[in-house]
């Protein structure tokens, strides 16, 4: 992959700014569930199939990847990028693939997932330590917002140690976020969390404006064609 989309890969599963030094304010299941639900998670089981296409510009460059991913089954539909035909897989099956090709789109499903689902990732990934550490100050801006640190363990996943800031309004919605790769002491980048619209049950964000400290460049990540399709239904419910 060109060096220029080194965003693209590096939100996987598994920053904190110093302005996010603090103690702990509420307990970490707690704050899970407050970020997760006001995005809806309490009506995911009820959703069949998620479709949305990931675009991202960095620089002059642009690339742009469409996924179908079907939770229930966990399984994954991907076009895209240099891909003629539309790919179909079951995400069980990749530690056991030898395919190069399987593992590397998988990857960038992860990435594009974590773009578009972060929140609920927040109470799905338990094993990711979240402190709710009070009022700082927004990274891009003017203004002050409630601090959640979430930090993933140093060992496994795909990008081990990383740590994000997520500033918060007060109905738990993201308003930007740090991250930190492994958990360097500098942020690595930036982003707001904008258009936060309905889909279906549930809310999403659809654009995000950043800086990008390794490249010394500023991103967008934008998501479009965004829908669910409700268990036991026959059509798609876009965002709006």
């Amino acid at each position: 992959m060109n060096s220029g989309f080194k965003i693209c890969m590096v939100f996987l599963m598994t920053v904190s700014m110093t302005a996010c030094a603090g103690h702990k304010k509420e307990g970490s299941m707690t704050i899970r569930q407050h970020i997760a639900e006001s995005y809806g998670l309490q009506y995911f089981g009820e959703v069949e199939k998620i479709q949305y296409t990931f675009n991202v510009k960095i620089g002059e460059k642009q690339i742009n990847r469409f996924w179908i991913w079907e939770p229930h089954l966990d399984r994954v539909t991907f076009k895209g990028m240099d891909y003629q035909e539309a790919i179909t897989y079951n995400r069980d099956e990749i530690e056991d693939t030898e395919s190069n090709k399987l593992k590397k789109i998988d990857a960038w499903f992860i990435n594009d997932n974590y773009w578009l689902l972060f929140p609920y990732h927040v109470a799905w990934d338990t094993n990711a330590k979240v402190e709710d550490i009070g009022r700082k100050p927004l990274p891009m801006g003017d203004g002050t917002a409630k601090c959640v640190v979430v930090t993933y363990p140093a060992t496994g996943g795909y990008t081990p140690g990383d740590v994000y800031d997520l500033f918060l309004d007060d109905q738990y919605r993201l308003i930007q976020w740090v991250y930190r790769h492994g958990g360097s002491e500098k942020p690595t980048r930036l982003s707001t969390w904008d258009d936060h619209s309905k889909v279906g049950p549930l809310t999403m964000s659809l654009n995000h404006q950043g800086v990008d400290y390794v490249e010394d460049q500023n991103f967008r990540v934008w998501f479009t064609t965004v829908g669910v399709m409700m268990v036991g239904a026959d059509s798609w419910l876009f965002a709006r």
